[in-house]
């Protein structure tokens, strides 16, 4: 079953487990960016992709979502990435929407 997660994360929940634990990863790595976490400065997302044209903005944080998220929390498998668009927000703002799906051994 896959589950859409955004970078938008309402609540962090200290000590969660399971599912909730696992689709938190995901959401913190989604709002990071490399190069932020003193100490980890590999954690996050590359985004030297900024001011790229659209389609290969997007082509390449797609593929930067998909090896991140994969290499940072072994328990997903992304199978889908999306872009919100905001209304209002102008062109050129990627919001991603990640689908992923919990691995059975994890």
């Amino acid at each position: 079953m896959a589950i859409d997660i955004t970078h938008r994360l309402d609540t962090l929940v200290i000590g969660a487990q399971g599912r909730t634990e696992i689709l938190q990863n995901v959401a913190v790595i989604l709002g990071t960016v490399k190069g932020t976490v003193p100490l980890d400065r590999e954690f996050g997302l590359d985004t030297t992709f900024l001011d790229s044209p659209l389609p290969v903005a997007r082509a390449r944080f797609s593929a930067e979502v998909t090896a991140e998220i994969e290499k940072q929390e072994l328990r997903v498998r992304v199978t889908r990435v999306d872009f919100d668009e905001t209304p209002g927000a102008g062109d050129g703002i990627l919001f991603p929407r990640v689908s992923v799906e919990i691995r059975e051994d994890a």
